[in-house]
């Protein structure tokens, strides 16, 4: 058995992880933990993601996880990883290796590792966050040498919010990016339950399509070295 451990800021598209994330393999097994969030219904504001991404605020939930023994663990907030720049998101998954025993990440540097493994350094991105969040990840991404070509930012200040967002919306919004040859569209948000848009948004992009929850089941899954025996959705995963 492998378990794959996910640190999730509640509510969103905590269900993505259960439904592909145990129909990786009949191996595998999900083991999620709320981390506490600050803000309320403005907890997008990087005030109160500066809290939320606090090493000691995610150490209660690691500690809360080690009895589950995972066999790697994802920080599973984007803007909870990239908001206090590479190197706190560095300090983040290191902490969290040392509480767990295990390999860990977090969405935001999944994000990165998909990008390198797809070649890509180019990408536009549609962000579901208020302009100065929105601004902090695209700094994140060029800190990791990735160029961002264009973004929309849809200034939704919560998660659970950001979770009502429906495709024929999204898939408009992503048609009026015109993301360029050669990069990739990013939704940045686990809030978001994006996994099943993917197919259909990459035939009709024509480009690489990468999500929260995307990334981040795939590079927990290959620090666990799980096989998948049923590949995550997209181009990242049958690449």
């Amino acid at each position: 058995m492998k378990r794959l451990g996910i640190l999730y800021p509640p509510c969103g598209a905590e269900s993505e992880y259960y439904y592909y994330g145990e129909g990786l393999s009949a191996e595998v097994r999900i083991a999620l933990i709320g981390v506490r969030i600050f803000g309320d219904s403005d907890e997008h504001a990087p005030e109160y993601l500066n809290r939320t991404a606090e090493i000691d605020n995610l150490a209660l939930s690691a500690r809360a996880m080690k009895k589950l023994q995972p066999d790697a663990v994802v920080w599973a907030c984007t803007s909870g990883s990239f908001i206090g720049g590479l190197e706190h998101a560095r300090g983040q998954i290191t902490a969290l290796s040392s509480i767990l025993g295990c390999p860990a990440t977090s969405t935001s540097l999944a994000f990165v590792a998909a990008l390198e493994h797809l070649a890509i350094d180019n990408v536009s991105v549609l962000a579901s966050y208020p302009e100065r969040t929105a601004s902090k990840f695209i700094s994140f991404l060029a800190q990791c040498g990735i160029d961002t070509c264009n973004y929309e930012c849809l200034a939704i200040n919560s998660g659970p919010v950001a979770a009502n967002l429906d495709q024929g919306s999204v898939s408009s919004i992503c048609r009026a990016l015109a993301v360029p040859d050669e990069a990739a569209l990013l939704i940045p948000d686990t809030a978001i339950p994006a996994m099943h848009w993917i197919a259909p948004l990459e035939r009709e992009l024509d480009r690489p399509v990468l999500t929260a929850n995307q990334v981040s089941l795939w590079e927990t899954a290959r620090l666990a070295n799980v096989i998948p025996e049923h590949p995550i959705p997209g181009r990242l995963c049958v690449t």
